[in-house]
């Protein structure tokens, strides 16, 4: 039997409330909020009757303070006071509806059912998204292997916090699907998602996106603009590549976490912003604090909680699974668009679902994929649209993946990863002794005893060299604690 809370001062209105639900629930009272805190921990009610008018603290308050705690059953704030403030306030601090007394004994029923049904049906999602979670799928992102999984079933427990959150990986690695999907599971999901790419930003304009500037600011400043902070507001701010912002604007992304105003640029008045921070970066930032490059204080800030995301080449055998969901949601957008009107008369759509061949897939798995799971996922829709069979064979796949080996990109990532684009000596060698260990831990599936034989080092030197180039398996802790 569902438990039902009744708080209100008056005992002829605890009494009406009473007989008119006690036939199918259980009922418990409180005339006070010091005594409703009490109740609360005690009798763990499932619905909550709360009037805004109570002696000494009011019922606003105690909302307020029942949500300050974590705790999302449903209030239903019952006032004899009609006044469309008092309702909107309510509402905006988490009460589940209102009701203005005088109302119907029929309508009190009627409206805690379907609040208790609501309240069944969201705890039924929030369970089968945690099943999800541990079986391999956190919103769009698909990994069944247990480096995947790890990291949704961590993304999971973190989402209804409000702690900041810092996702490291690879470029394509899906860092942008997992801040949606953690935004999209916490309790400021209705509010607003604002993302913001550091790195796609120049210098001189991320502090104006950021922050904002008042009229006059500077050449060309027309009119007051509201920056991303401000429009992120009791939502969820992404802060995309943060390890390639400046270190001014570091600095006063940190005063913002810090005290939770900022200011705009131009302006002298502090502003208060309500945000969640979730930023993600490729690269190293241990070793971006070493070179001067990012703040260590801000770092420790932004990584309240760390998810690590692998690259595709180190669970790669999720990818047969990713392919199947891949091609299934490229053959659903290329049938609507030839539905709309987006196939040209005459030429052939891959309209039917095609599988791959074994022969194609095996050249998939074999495959490093540099651009990790974004790549895989271009690749195979450049497959799909050119494939002529009811297959997609060998023959099909681009010509990187046929052969094994990735194609350099003169200005990719990957290039700076491994320190080739680097003008001092001493970091482009740090970099490729990165990228290098990497690779031979990845494709010896993280044991280093046989990665140090392989190379040609002891055990403890290789353990020495990963600490000193802080490099972890994704998704774990210390290589040498494993």
């Amino acid at each position: 039997m569902k438990t039902i809370l009744i708080i209100d001062d008056e005992p002829a209105a605890r009494y009406g409330l009473r007989r008119a639900l006690e036939a199918k629930y259980r009922i418990a009272e409180a005339d006070s909020a010091e005594a409703a805190r009490a109740a609360l921990n005690t009798e763990q009610p499932d619905l909550v009757l709360l009037d805004v008018v109570l002696p000494g603290e009011d019922g606003l308050t105690l909302l307020r303070w029942i949500r300050a705690q974590g705790s999302a059953v449903p209030v239903l704030m019952v006032s004899a006071l009609d006044t469309a403030k008092t309702a909107v306030e309510a509402l905006q601090l988490g009460a589940a509806d209102y009701l203005v007394k005088g109302f119907e004994l029929e309508e009190l029923r009627q409206r805690v059912a379907n609040l208790l049904k609501l309240a069944m049906l969201e705890k039924e999602n929030d369970s089968l998204r945690r099943r999800m979670a541990t079986e391999g799928q956190f919103g769009q992102m698909i990994g069944r292997t247990a480096e995947m999984r790890r990291a949704f079933e961590m993304a999971d427990r973190v989402a209804p916090a409000d702690s900041t959150v810092l996702i490291l990986g690879e470029s394509g690695t899906g860092k942008d699907l997992m801040a949606q999907e953690i935004h999209a599971r916490s309790p400021r999901a209705g509010k607003a998602y604002v993302a913001v790419n550091c790195a796609a930003l120049p210098e001189t304009l991320i502090e104006s996106e950021l922050f904002g500037y008042e009229r006059g600011a500077f050449t060309g400043a027309a009119q007051q603009k509201k920056g991303k902070f401000e429009l992120a507001s009791g939502g969820t701010l992404f802060l995309d590549e943060i390890g390639d912002m400046n270190p001014v604007t570091q600095a006063k992304v940190l005063r913002a976490l810090e005290n939770r105003t900022i200011e705009r640029l131009g302006g002298t008045q502090p502003i208060l912003v309500d945000v969640r921070v979730i930023s993600a970066t490729h690269r190293n930032l241990g070793a971006e604090i070493r070179a001067g490059k990012f703040r260590e204080d801000l770092f420790y800030r932004l990584r309240v909680v760390t998810i690590e995301l692998p690259p595709l080449r180190a669970h790669k055998a999720d990818i047969p699974v990713l392919a199947e969901a891949f091609l299934q949601t490229h053959t659903a957008r290329l049938r609507a668009g030839a539905g709309t009107g987006g196939a040209q008369s005459g030429t052939a759509s891959p309209l039917a679902l095609k599988r791959v061949t074994r022969e194609a897939m095996t050249a998939l798995e074999r495959y490093d994929w540099p651009g990790n799971v974004r790549e895989l996922k271009n690749a195979l829709e450049r497959s799909l649209v050119l494939s002529r069979g009811d297959e997609i064979g060998l023959e099909d796949l681009p010509q990187e993946v046929r052969d094994g080996e990735a194609v350099p990109h003169r200005n990719s990532d990957a290039a700076g990863e491994n320190g080739f684009s680097e003008k001092d000596f001493r970091e482009a060698k740090r970099k490729f002794e990165v990228a290098y260990l990497m690779k031979q831990l990845a494709d010896h599936r993280w044991n280093v005893s046989r990665t140090a034989a392989t190379i040609g080092l002891h055990r403890q030197s290789l353990q020495e060299k990963l600490r000193e180039l802080g490099i972890r398996r994704p998704g774990r802790g210390p290589v040498e604690e494993e």
